[in-house]
């Protein structure tokens, strides 16, 4: 994956989300490409940013590498977690998300010494720990939603989104090979339109 530019973007309004997919050849080149991906978007201020993963593996794995990136503020969902400590970690997202979204078109790129307040907020989540708006809890709400493993039901992918995603958000769907026919599986039985993601991926943040 070629390193997008960090430029910030010019002020953009969508009225609802949009989605793309970026295709890795081999399996062990996606969690390299996911970090290229974090470096550009982990730049942009207080970025809320959710990734989902379908198993406790792949989010242990993913937490691994993330933890080393100095622009991002890691937290994760997983179904042994002490329930007070999950009611603190979303409302820790919410209040990135609402900074976000006062702060929106005034933020500016920068991760400087990894400071903090500068940090970008990301969230790792498995399917099975998913926010139950059902039950009362209120949806994550992320400017981005990286769909790190691509579900192979319609119904999960529209979950995640309803759940993780703010209404003019963008969904990122890493794919890799076969995964393709899954994804237009999705494509069409939901009427979505999943564009390949554009080289220089600040244009959509």
């Amino acid at each position: 994956m070629e390193s997008p530019s960090a430029s910030p973007s010019s002020s953009h309004h969508f009225s609802s989300p949009r989605h793309y997919y970026v295709a890795v050849d081999r399996l062990q080149f996606k969690m390299e490409t996911l970090v290229d991906l974090l470096g550009v978007a982990g730049r942009r201020h207080s970025l809320p940013i959710a990734l989902c993963c379908s198993s406790r593996d792949e989010l242990d794995a993913v937490c691994s590498t993330v933890s080393n990136l100095s622009c991002i503020s890691l937290a994760s969902l997983y179904s042994d977690l002490a329930e007070a400590e999950r009611i603190l970690i979303l409302e820790k997202f919410r209040r990135a998300t609402s900074e976000w979204n006062q702060n929106i078109g005034h933020l500016k790129d920068g991760c400087e010494n990894g400071d903090q307040g500068q940090k970008s907020f990301m969230i790792v989540v498995t399917d099975a720990c998913l926010p139950v708006v059902a039950s009362g809890e209120t949806p994550i709400a992320a400017r981005i939603l990286i769909n790190y493993e691509l579900p192979t039901k319609k119904e999960t992918y529209l979950r995640r989104i309803s759940t993780c995603l703010a209404a003019d958000g963008v969904v990122i769907n890493m794919v890799v090979g076969g995964e393709v026919v899954t994804l237009k599986g999705i494509e069409e039985s939901s009427g979505l339109i999943i564009a390949e993601m554009p080289i220089n991926i600040s244009e959509l943040l």
